[in-house]
């Protein structure tokens, strides 16, 4: 996302808390994926937010996610006394949008047809950008002629320190696996224990499969949502109001 001008330092903070917000299966932030079509916040702090998505049909449990996320990091901002967050375009739009001001939870806002809340799928994403970190960590270290056994006895303090680290750290965090200095690097994202020495060839494949999946759906959305909304050209308004 490239948005105009902040006017206020509490329009930057609701801003920056959207960026902590990210879509379940590209996990990428819903500010730079350009999904936040507009943010703004009142002198008495009031925000209200627009989000949009690359099609009328995305998942509706993935695009919950994003708006109850959305609501829970603008409300969590100091400054900010209520949030309003509309999701655009969207079939499902009118349940999500009325069910995350409730709070009523997914299975509140889709009654007779949601049977479990998204702890779950929330988890498996979760798994899901832990492998394709693993990738982003584990591939400069190959190509810098760091052989797989040595990877399988490396902890994370082993590793130089990058972007890329520090976001696997979180993701292990958020998943209440290992992620201290002394956690081995290779491990099971389920399981948090470390890959057997016969399996790091086929956990390294997956977590590179993991990353390439990701980048290609990040791409085919990026070209949706330009399609979409070509006015825009993947900027976002963001600043106060009166």
């Amino acid at each position: 996302m490239t948005a105009q001008a902040v006017v206020s330092p509490l329009a930057d903070a609701a801003l920056a808390a959207l960026a902590s917000v990210r879509d379940p299966e590209l996990d990428e932030p819903i500010t730079s994926l350009g999904f936040v079509a507009s943010c703004t916040v009142s002198d008495d702090g009031q925000a209200r937010v627009r989000l949009r998505l690359p099609t009328y049909f995305c998942a509706p449990n993935f695009a919950f996610l994003m708006v109850a996320d959305a609501y829970d990091a603008l409300t969590g901002t100091p400054g900010v006394r209520s949030a309003e967050v509309v999701l655009e375009d969207h079939f499902a739009g009118e349940a999500i949008n009325a069910g995350v001001a409730a709070q009523a939870g997914f299975v509140g806002s889709f009654r007779g047809e949601a049977v479990a809340e998204l702890h779950e799928l929330r988890a498996a994403f979760l798994r899901k950008a832990l492998m394709a970190g693993t990738d982003l960590v584990c591939r400069p270290l190959l190509s810098g002629g760091t052989a797989q056994e040595e990877l399988r006895e490396m902890t994370l303090g082993d590793v130089p320190s990058s972007a890329e680290l520090t976001r696997l750290r979180r993701r292990r965090a958020e998943l209440g696996l290992p992620a201290g200095d002394d956690a081995p690097l290779l491990i099971d994202p389920v399981t948090g224990k470390r890959v057997e020495a016969a399996a790091v060839p086929l956990h390294l494949r997956r977590a590179r499969v993991t990353q390439t999946g990701i980048e290609a759906n990040t791409s085919i959305c990026s070209g949706m949502l330009a399609h979409r909304y070509p006015r825009s050209g993947g900027t976002s308004e963001s600043g106060t109001t009166a």
